[in-house]
């Protein structure tokens, strides 16, 4: 770590008003939103902040601009601007500040920028593709909107630049326990700014948010928003706020997560995120681009040097671009190097090195290149190549954070020569701890470096060098070494617990022919590796697995095994210890589509994931729902949100059905976001025609008081026979086929039109990314049929309840679950009929409905007539002589000729219908809740 008693005081750097060398760093793009700097003619002062880390310089106005301390106005002409983060203020926000600069950051993980937070472990980021919405990075607080390389974290509040990835820290919020670390009482976990312009101070009640800066503070979890200069008011215990009923509290979530990168702890694909291997090699300077594509030339009298910050940024080409005069002392760019570099330490403790030569610029040398050709650093841009090297040391103090909850400073400092070791240093800091009567072998010295794609630890020998180990850093990377820290930890013979969910494998094998599988294929290791649980019906096993390294191939592996052509899964499963969930918390098991409503199911998959804790949300394409049922196996009671279209819900249904059996919580209730085309169960449940951009949150408040029902399914035996022409059965083309139904089946004109807009939807899958565009195509497709002409009745025999029902001349047979079809249409009507009951969705009862064609249906659709009622009855029978068009909620295919059997299936299951209350809410209250929703901040997606 950097050596505290050599490296500049940040107080005093920031009270340091002696005269500053012209020189600048400059950053991405303009300065902030209104402001450009002061040149004076010969220097600039620096101003004193109660915040560290900042270098302020007082800037004029051009317009009136948001300070990011109170998100007020700076009215009038001046206002202080941090040179690094580029952080605004005015004058009287400097003394309170509370803001950290971004070169800070990683120094300050252990207080999850709050003093009041005990030690944290750090977490490093999921980064995917930032949304389109308009946000601010938060390193160098400039807009991320346009910026095609911009990212997000998938599981909290970060939003940074492709270019400034290097430059985050591993602060993401925990939402589990490692099996190597002990539970403290749970704090807020602040993140600043990307508020809505409508969020409110949790003290003082005035607005926080700003649209136009990167304003406020947000706690991670409950979601309360304060001002930057406001949150260390508020108690630090965080109460998990309004979805503390719905949501998996961290202490009841554990996984061994050594080994795994977050992005595979989460589940999250590796197709939904954008590789981060080459992002250090972006240019991250201000450099502009003019439009045939070269750099832009420095302002007159300035140039541009590529500064390098370790062999592996030479490696890689990561560089940072530095604006200087031409005639600058080496300690003036070294500085600005730093700057550049967000490393806050001593300019003095640093030199600069010529990249491929010898030359090293000393403290009284001046910077004079003037871009001259005969340079050999000199580039084909003009700009000179240097590398910022650290100079050798001969003692230093290092900081040691003990892995243990203790009272007040979270690190003791130890001061290390070239004869220290870890062993040594060790013992320094177990004196320092009170703890020296101890056993030192109990204890080791563990080194953590929190980039940003991954937290990796390593345990350090007792003989090592400890000055050796820091040169070996600094020299592949100063800003590694600024993301180093070192811990004293107790030595604990653990044991090891790796959950991993195999999936793609033959269904309905014995358990003995599955462990015969994986021992081929994956060449499991026996007395490290046990089959844990087997679902035969969905081709799947969990496999606990007591070795990290073990743990790792096989789920490498299984990712590239193939077993009768079909590719294997494998997912990294969390342990939930329902025995610790409180017993009025019943969590929330949330399934998300993302390639049903377009861009809208990512989007909630993205906000589910930082309102809930992310091992709750599951996206189905990634495991299908087995990953999500499998995990929640041993809770007690919990319910279940489907956001996709009803093909998505009758999924999550048919693997509940084959798997209920295995869950401690037999019938969990479901709900729904609807995300498809049709979405007729939804409307039935009151949750609306489609998903039009509510607040996630709302929704998740709608899902806890929504309402329990019931609702029948039915199972569809499709037994399909070469029917002869005496009408006897010759024998059997294919097994029979069992689907299940939730809404309605359909044969004839509906289905074969249900079958065409499937196969044009195959065809050009990145057309249907909309409701309408669907509904568009639906209709071209029926237009095409006006002119079809199909006789049911001669091609279909139909038995209800045993008895023989004559059909009328139709082209299209439908039999109804619910009251809604095609999108919203009563099929059956709400006309009186003394011969049938009134449907409901719990009678136990199909509805038999005809239409006559398309023109039919169409007008069905626009409620100008309803369908030609047949029959009510609990058991269908059908011989189908022809091959026909069929569907089931909306999944068509062509069935040969046969006998087709439905009958109820089994016990009914529990759904969550949306409260009328919420149903009715005004758009005005609505509105006036938005300041109240922790989602708010994104202004309602």
């Amino acid at each position: 770590m950097a050596d505290p008693s050599r490296a500049r005081p940040v107080e005093a750097a920031a009270a340091d008003s002696r005269a500053e060398s012209p020189l600048t760093v400059r950053k991405r793009g303009p300065q902030s939103p209104g402001a450009r700097a002061h040149q004076s003619p010969g220097t600039r002062a620096r101003y004193k902040s109660s915040a560290p880390g900042h270098s302020f310089k007082k800037v004029t106005l051009t317009k009136p601009t948001f300070c990011h301390s109170c998100s007020d106005f700076i009215w009038g002409l001046v206002g202080f601007l941090c040179e690094v983060c580029n952080f605004m203020c005015h004058e009287k926000c400097l003394k309170i500040l509370r803001s950290i600069c971004s070169c800070l950051a990683p120094s300050l993980v252990h207080h999850s920028l709050c003093v009041h937070c005990p030690l944290q472990v750090p977490v490093a980021h999921c980064f995917g593709p930032a949304g389109p919405k308009r946000r601010f990075c938060c390193v160098c607080r400039k807009q991320t909107e346009g910026n095609a390389t911009a990212l997000r974290c998938e599981v909290c509040e970060l939003h940074v630049h492709s270019d400034c990835v290097a430059f985050t820290c591993a602060d993401c919020r925990r939402p589990h326990l490692d099996a190597s670390v002990e539970q403290d009482t749970f704090h807020h976990h602040w993140r600043e700014g990307n508020l809505s312009s409508a969020a409110r101070c949790e003290v003082c009640r005035r607005s926080c948010g700003s649209s136009d800066v990167l304003a406020g503070m947000r706690c991670e979890w409950c979601g309360i928003t304060t001002h930057v200069m406001c949150y260390l008011s508020v108690p630090p215990e965080c109460t998990l706020g309004r979805l503390r009923c719905m949501m998996l509290h961290p202490a009841s979530v554990r996984l061994d997560s050594r080994n795994f990168s977050k992005m595979h702890c989460y589940r999250i694909t590796e197709s939904s995120s954008t590789e981060l291997d080459n992002t250090d090699e972006v240019d991250a300077s201000a450099v502009t681009v003019v439009k045939d594509g070269q750099t832009a030339a420095p302002e007159s009298g300035k140039q541009l040097l590529k500064v390098f910050d370790g062999d592996d940024a030479i490696k890689r080409n990561c560089f940072r671009h530095v604006s200087i005069f031409r005639a600058t002392k080496n300690e003036e760019v070294v500085e600005a190097a730093l700057r550049a570099l967000y490393l806050p330490d001593d300019p003095q403790d640093f030199e600069l090195q010529e990249l491929g030569g010898l030359q090293r610029l000393h403290s009284d040398d001046v910077l004079n290149r003037n871009g001259s050709a005969d340079n050999r650093s000199t580039q084909k841009d003009g700009s000179d190549t240097w590398l910022l090297r650290a100079k050798q040391r001969d003692a230093e103090v290092i900081k040691v954070y003990p892995s243990w909850p203790r009272s007040g400073s979270a690190f003791v400092q130890v001061s290390a020569s070239k004869d220290s070791t870890a062993a040594t240093v060790l013992d320094d800091v177990l004196v320092q701890l009170k703890r020296q009567d101890e056993d030192v072998s109990n204890f080791s010295l563990q080194e953590v470096c929190m980039n940003s794609k991954q937290v990796q630890r390593q345990m350090l020998t007792p003989q090592e060098k400890i000055l050796d180990k820091l040169q070996e850093i600094r020299k592949t990377s100063l800003r590694q070494m600024h993301q180093t820290r070192f811990y004293v930890v107790e030595n604990r013979n653990r044991v090891v617990q790796v959950d991993l969910l195999i999936g793609g494998l033959p269904p309905l094998l014995a358990k003995e022919e599955y462990a015969q599988l994986i021992e081929e294929h994956l060449a499991i290791k026996s007395h490290l590796v046990t089959i844990s649980h087997i679902y035969p019906s969905q081709g799947a096993l969990a496999l606990q697995v007591s070795c990290f390294s073990e743990a790792e191939r096989i789920y490498m592996l299984a990712k590239d095994t193939c077993i009768n052509d079909k590719l294997l899964t494998s997912l990294v499963i969390p342990e939930i210890m329902h025995k610790t969930l409180n017993p009025d918390i019943c969590p929330l098991l949330v399934f998300v589509n993302p390639k049903s409503g377009g861009l809208k199911g990512r989007e909630l998959l993205y906000s589910f994931r930082k309102l809930l804790n992310p091992h709750q949300v599951f996206d189905i394409c990634n495991g299908g729902p087995l990953a999500g049922l499998h995990t929640f196996r041993d809770v007690p009671k919990f319910r279940v949100l489907v956001c996709g279209g009803d093909g998505t819900v009758g999924w999550v249904l048919s693997v509940l059905e084959a798997v209920r059996h295995k869950l401690v919580c037999r019938e969990p209730p479901l709900g729904i976001v609807p995300l498809g085309t049709g979405n007729d169960l939804a409307r039935i449940l009151r949750w609306g025609p489609g998903y039009s951009g509510e607040d996630p949150h709302h929704i998740l408040v709608s899902v806890d008081e929504a309402d329990v029902v019931l609702m029948d399914r039915w199972t569809i035996l499709l037994d399909a026979q070469d029917m002869s022409e005496d009408g006897k059965d010759s024998g059997f083309l294919e097994p029979p086929k069992i689907v299940q139904m939730n809404n309605y089946f359909g044969l004839g004109i509906d289905a074969e039109l249900s079958l065409d807009f499937h196969l044009a939807r195959e065809d050009e899958p990145g057309k249907f990314t909309s409701r309408f565009h669907n509904k568009g195509v639906y209709v071209k497709v029926g237009l095409q049929k006006i002119s079809s002409t199909r006789s049911l009745h001669k091609e279909l025999q139909l038995q209800v309840d045993t008895q023989d029902i004559p059909l009328p001349n139709i082209e299209g047979l439908i039999f109804l679950n619910i009251p809604s079809w095609g999108s919203g249409a009563d099929l059956w009507g709400s006309e009186v009929d003394s011969r049938h009951g009134k449907p409901s969705i719990d009678d136990g009862l199909l509805e038999v409905v005809g239409v006559t064609g398309v023109v039919h249906m169409g007008q069905v659709q626009s409620g100008l007539r309803s369908g030609i009622r047949i029959a009510q009855g609990n058991y269908i029978r059908l011989t189908v002589s022809k091959p026909i068009p069929v569907q089931v909620d909306g999944e068509p295919w062509i069935q040969p000729p046969g006998h087709i059997i439905i009958s109820a299936a089994g016990p009914k299951v529990r759904m969550l219908r949306k409260s009328k209350q919420k149903q009715k809410k005004t758009s005005a209250a609505v509105k006036d809740k938005r300041s109240e929703s922790p989602s708010s901040r994104d202004g309602g997606h």
